[in-house]
Formats: structure tokens, sequence, C-alpha cells
């Protein structure tokens, strides 16, 4: 099908680096003490731009920052209808019987999958992650499985998982960017958000029983602006935290592992955010769900298709920098109707001085029907008498 593009440029903004492929920017580094801990990473959510790296691709134990990539396949397979939030997932002993953080979940009784990928997102829950698992594939190591294929689609290639939870088994391991690269596919999906504001719930058993749910990361209520996360400790991996903190229309990920203490890592964490926050910000181009662009549509009485980004166009910059920013839209010269709302119709493509930062898919923004019989037939003699 022909291609039709349209360029529209701004001005006053100055983005650094390439979408995926990205050089630090080291802010942090050049004027601040780095973090006490094995490896760390910062980067921006938007573009995935790395402001800050210290033995990022270095291949470590992660413990329970793992339940990342778990709790990322649950909200995909809900996504592609094989799961929803509403369904009784029956627990095997297998996954009663887990160690280590738990809810104490209940053998041959069923709990909601809502309840249990909440457990997981509050509490490190390690019963839950198995019977989500064992639903989802059929069983653990399948969905090990599962999850190793999805870390290399996300690119994530020092990564290797041998359970759902991040008990210790070898050979398992991750390294710092790996795990802000599967925060960042986690944070795309809504309802994360829901789970992850949580500090303290009660979590219901079959019979009235109930487990108290208490938050691992407390930046939730001690560091602004953020709103999700991850904490890990084994004693072999030490004391580690993913966490995400967004101000304005500035989102960063924040990684620490293998700190000494568990203040430590949240200290670490913090430090680096604060960095991030105080040198850089993002400048928002277009919000999510804003029409952008207009596509003829063939066969249906909708002459037009309204298309919107997928998610939010910024561009991640140095304060007080400045430059010229072009966003492309690249469009089917027209589209046959039928059309699903939010179906792919295009892609928007974001250049800074002529060099691709981001891109995202542009989706239609309403369900156009073809034409009845009726329709077409007025639409012909409507033709036929002009």
């Amino acid at each position: 099908m022909k291609e039709i593009r349209k360029v529209l440029s701004v001005f006053g903004i100055l983005a650094v680096g390439l979408a995926g492929a990205v050089p630090a920017m080291r802010a942090a580094a050049e004027t601040e003490e780095q973090p006490q801990c094995k490896a760390a990473y910062l980067c921006d959510y938007g573009s995935g731009t790395a402001v800050f790296e210290k033995n990022a691709s270095l291949r470590l134990p992660v413990a329970s920052m793992c339940k990342i990539m778990t709790l990322l396949l649950s909200f995909e397979a809900i996504g592609r209808g094989e799961l929803s939030y509403e369904e009784e997932i029956p627990i095997s002993e297998n996954a009663a019987g887990m160690g280590g953080s738990q809810v104490f979940l209940e053998s041959g009784q069923s709990y909601p999958a809502d309840s249990l990928l909440k457990s997981i997102a509050v509490c490190s829950a390690n019963d839950s992650c198995v019977a989500l698992a064992e639903r989802i594939c059929g069983s653990e190591s399948r969905f090990v499985e599962r999850m190793n294929e999805r870390a290399r689609d996300l690119g994530a290639d020092n990564t290797l998982f041998a359970n759902c939870t991040g008990l210790p088994k070898d050979p398992q391991y991750s390294c710092a960017k790996d795990i802000a690269v599967m925060l960042r596919a986690l944070l795309a999906h809504e309802k994360y958000y829901e789970y992850a504001h949580v500090w303290l719930e009660d979590f219901e058993h079959p019979g009235g029983r109930t487990t108290q749910m208490t938050n691992t990361n407390r930046l939730i209520r001690s560091y602004s602006g953020c709103d999700g996360g991850k904490t890990g400790f084994t004693s072999q991996a030490g004391f580690c935290l993913a966490a995400t903190a967004k101000r304005g229309a500035t989102r960063l990920i924040s990684v620490v592992i293998g700190a000494e203490t568990s203040d430590a890592r949240f200290q670490g964490v913090s430090a680096m955010l604060d960095d991030g926050f105080a040198c850089y910000e993002s400048k928002m181009l277009v919000r999510a769900g804003e029409c952008v662009a207009e596509v003829p549509v063939r066969g249906s009485s909708a002459k037009t298709a309204k298309l919107c980004p997928e998610r939010e166009l910024t561009i991640f910059c140095r304060k007080g920098e400045s430059g010229t920013i072009e966003t492309e839209y690249i469009l089917p010269e027209s589209i046959m109707a039928p059309l699903e709302k939010g179906s792919c119709c295009g892609e928007a493509i974001v250049y800074r001085d002529g060099v691709e930062v981001t891109r995202c898919k542009l989706l239609n923004l309403a369900e156009i029907e073809r034409f009845s019989w009726g329709d077409a037939f007025r639409e012909l003699a409507n033709e036929w008498n002009r």
C-alpha cells in the first residue's frame, strides 16, 4: 500500500541518544559519588536513554527482581486474552509449598488472578508466582522457558532465568541494564501501577482468613513521584532494587544490584533519581490519545480514521539545551473498512537534527464499520447524482 509522509517541526528542544541503543549521558558519574553496590543503572523511561552506568552489563544474581518478568508475562497473557483478572486460579501443592516471601496460599483452593498479581507486586509472593506460572504455561519450567524467550525478544542478552521467583538456583543471573529494560516493558501496563501503589493491604483467603501484605519498596511512601518498582534480597545477590519515579513529563528508571544493606539500595536508587531529575527533563511532543493525523477510509460511512500515538511522544534532554526536532507521520494513502478501535494504521518517528530518536505506532481512535447494503446503495446514488 502506498504511504504518505507528513513532517511537523518543533523548536527549542534537544534529544540525546537513540532509543534502544544509546550512549550513557553519565551526569551522575561526573558530579556525584557512585552508588555503593555491585552494579547500577539509570535511564529515561520514554526513550531508554542511559543517564548513568556502573557495571551495567555485569551478570549477577538479582533475587526477586526476576519477578518483573513474571509480572510482565502475566500482563501480556491477559492482554492476549489467555487469562483474565477475574479468573479463579487453582493452587497446587507445589505452589502452596514455596518458601521465602509468600501469602500462604491454600493448596486445593482457588484465588482470583487479580489477587495473585497484586500479591507479587506488593509483597513479592513466591507462591503466587508459581501459581500463575502453572496456569499460564502448565508448569513453572515451561514458564521459565517463556521468560528466557521474552528476555531475548527485549534484547536482555545478559539474563538467564532458572525459576519464576528469584530464589537461589544456578545458573540464574541478570544485569542492571537488563532489569531496567524489563521494568520499562512492565511499566507499559497501566494496571501494574494500581498494584504498585498499595502500601498495606489484607490478602483474603477462602473462608475469611487474611494475610497482611506490606509493600517491600519503601520508596513508594518516601520518594516523591515513585509509583513502582521491585526489591530483591538473598545472601548471594545482596540487597537489590529497581524503581521508577515520575515528575511532570519525566519518568526515570533506577536499578541497584548487590548493595550491602537495605538502606544502601534505597539510598543508591534515590540518589540516582535525584541526579536525573536535577539535570534532565522530558519535553512533551504529543500526548497518548491525542489525534495527530487523519486517513481517508474506503467502504464506510466514516470518511476518515483519526489516528493517535500508542504512547506519549517525549524528548529526553539535558536541561537548558536546545535544538530542532521533527516528528514524521508515516500514513497509508487510505484504509479499507472495517477497522477495529486501536488497530495500527501508521507510525510516528521523532528525529533530532535528522537522527531518529524514537518511534511508535499510530492507532485508530474509534471502531469503523463497513458499509451496510443500504449505506452502499445510498453512497452509490449520491456519487451518481453529483
